[in-house]
């Protein structure tokens, strides 16, 4: 009995040790803005506003520098169905938020909707929005992805896909789009034409996807633990992520503004901050998780990289939290 005790004991050291040889860097501030858990959580590009979306509570704007609620949108169609998806623009003027089968455009700067949009043709799994919060881009579970221009009425159905898409990110202008999905692939195309200008082809299905806001590079995950970044429109291999464990997942991602850096969460609480020209990591962290929750747990739906170099990370436990690395 004795001897199982002690490894018991020594088992659970190892672990702790472990854990704590993994996180890199400390928390430096928290905002816990729905304790009892949020549908969606969408963070600006610098980590300013956020907008969050619970089972309990209607869309609400918040601004994380006066750590304050600016607004309550309301809900998402008649019905409060909850929002699953969310994207502020990158000049943080607009938003999209979407449930299973309709998507609401958003004014931030009225807090007013633009108005509520229907889709029948399959179930949208991703969204993001332009800045001038008219062309938009859904990735549907029937393998098209969708842009829509809200100004003048055009759809482009894109339809090089051949299975579900997982995730979609659109340039600042609503001129491009990356696109990946289960059928192993991650296309970059242009919404006029539709035509593919590259084709990222992977092993396992691709799980996340990223364009730089200059359109320097695109990040591509897969299920498994390859994660490139490709210099564009060239698609030629700037680096891979230095992943040390067996299987990461990312369900998000953003570059730095000047492209140095790329931040990653996990569905399993990881947040990460990596070199964009080498792939090394420089910082890891663990989001906190849903407090009630068996296992713990937490999704960490956004991320961004505020103006001192702060990556925020937005988690599906309602919160979020500002992360320095040991060099800060």
């Amino acid at each position: 009995m004795v001897p199982k005790i002690r490894h018991i004991i020594c088992i659970f050291i190892v672990i702790n040790s472990l854990t704590g040889c993994w996180q890199s860097g400390k928390e430096a501030q928290r905002w816990s803005i729905h304790p009892e858990g949020a549908t969606s959580f969408s963070l600006s590009r610098d980590g300013r506003f956020a907008l969050i979306a619970s089972e309990e509570t209607d869309i609400v704007l918040w601004d994380l520098v006066t750590n304050q609620q600016l607004a309550e949108l309301g809900a998402q169609d008649p019905d409060a169905n909850p929002v699953v998806v969310s994207h502020i623009s990158d000049n943080k003027r607009y938003a999209i938020t979407t449930t299973a089968q309709n998507f609401a455009v958003w004014d931030l700067a009225w807090s007013q909707a633009q108005g509520l949009w229907s889709i029948s043709e399959g179930i949208i799994r991703d969204a993001a929005i332009s800045n001038n919060g008219e062309k938009l881009v859904l990735a549907l579970s029937n393998g098209k992805a969708l842009f829509i221009d809200l100004g003048t009425g055009r759809r482009l159905e894109f339809l090089a896909h051949r299975d579900k898409i997982n995730a979609v990110s659109i340039s600042p202008n609503g001129a491009y789009v990356l696109s990946g999905g289960n059928d192993h692939h991650a296309y970059f195309w242009d919404t006029q034409s539709g035509q593919i200008i590259n084709d990222f082809a992977y092993d396992r299905r691709v799980k996340q996807v990223a364009l730089h806001r200059e359109g320097k590079y695109a990040f591509v995950s897969d299920g498994g633990n390859r994660a490139v970044i490709w210099a564009l429109p060239s698609g030629e291999k700037v680096s891979e992520l230095d992943i040390f464990a067996r299987q990461a997942i990312y369900v998000s991602a953003r570059f730095s503004d000047d492209g140095t850096l790329l931040a990653t969460g996990s569905p399993s609480q990881r947040v990460e901050l990596w070199d964009v020209k080498t792939g090394e990591n420089i910082g890891r962290w663990q989001a906190l998780a849903q407090p009630d929750t068996r296992p713990p747990s937490a999704v960490v739906y956004d991320v961004a990289i505020d103006p001192t170099g702060r990556v925020i990370s937005g988690t599906s436990a309602g919160i979020a939290q500002a992360w320095l690395t040991d060099a800060q």
